[in-house]
């Protein structure tokens, strides 16, 4: 993917994704748990703590460490889905955007590219996967009904049936389409800029250039991100609902709520997504080849 040529196997874009996808969910989810629990209303209307530091500290003090998990499930199933079928869309898309004779991107065809990858990803696995984590941390701080992942899977198919699987659909797709152009137009832009001045491509190189990818894409596409956490709440609401209750709460500045947690999240995401792509990649490749 990033740095991949075209005779790399699919199979191994999507395999490195997902095992990318996977380790990177788990390490940063105490940071997307607090960023969603910011992003939530309480039921009285109010938003809730601006800080999200004070979130994770509350909810471990009442409820434990495991509370801190909640969803952590569904979210790391949802990210071996999307970054497997990321890195495998964005590997064909990319190669069908490349110049025929050079192979080389222009900077706009790499966003571009990054862009129709996050299309993909939102329907086919993002969508579903973050409406069901976002209920759970909802519901488990107001009504408590779902017990488990399968079990908030089937109570919402009940009551709002298979479409209600995809709430915030329009929110997440236009998050998944901007973070995806800028996280991986960016990283590669980075690379070819790197790669054009000779510079050596390491854990270290590979680290913080998904670092500085995860720093662009945070604060470009906050606001479609909350307003999905408010459309895939555990009650639901439409993509326009949403955009108008975060206005009337709070103003424009409530679209960059859950900023500080969002962004320590993507920050080191990005770096260890792409460094464990990479590594996994390496190993696979002879394998698989």
């Amino acid at each position: 993917m990033p740095d991949q040529n075209a005779s790399t196997p699919p199979l191994v874009s999507l395999l490195a994704g997902g095992v990318a996808g996977g380790v990177e969910a788990i390490a940063t989810y105490p940071f997307e748990f607090a960023k969603t629990r910011v992003q939530l209303r309480n039921e009285s209307g109010a938003a809730s703590s601006k800080n999200p530091f004070l979130v994770v500290g509350q909810v471990f003090r009442k409820e434990g460490y495991r509370a801190l998990y909640k969803g952590c499930s569904t979210l790391v199933v949802g990210s071996i889905a999307k970054d497997g079928v990321r890195f495998l869309a964005f590997d064909a898309i990319k190669n069908s955007f490349a110049d025929p004779e050079t192979g080389a991107m222009s900077p706009f065809r790499n966003l571009f590219a990054g862009m129709c990858t996050g299309v993909v990803a939102s329907t086919f696995a993002v969508t579903p996967t973050e409406r069901i984590k976002t209920a759970l941390i909802d519901d488990a701080r107001t009504a408590k009904r779902f017990q488990s992942s399968f079990h908030a899977v089937r109570l919402i198919y009940q009551e709002y049936g298979f479409l209600g699987m995809y709430h915030g659909y329009a929110g997440t797709t236009l998050k998944q389409a901007g973070a995806t152009a800028f996280r991986l137009g960016t990283y590669n832009i980075l690379k070819d800029f790197e790669k054009s001045r000779h510079i050596d491509q390491s854990t270290i190189t590979n680290f913080a250039n998904g670092a500085v990818a995860g720093t662009v894409t945070t604060y470009a596409t906050q606001p479609f991100d909350t307003i999905k956490t408010r459309s895939q709440s555990a009650k639901g609401a439409s993509t326009v609902e949403a955009f108008r209750s975060i206005l009337a709460d709070e103003g424009v500045r409530g679209f960059w709520r859950g900023t500080t947690m969002r962004l320590g999240r993507t920050v080191f995401s990005g770096g260890i997504l792409f460094t464990v792509y990479e590594e996994v990649a390496a190993v696979l490749n002879p394998i698989l080849r």
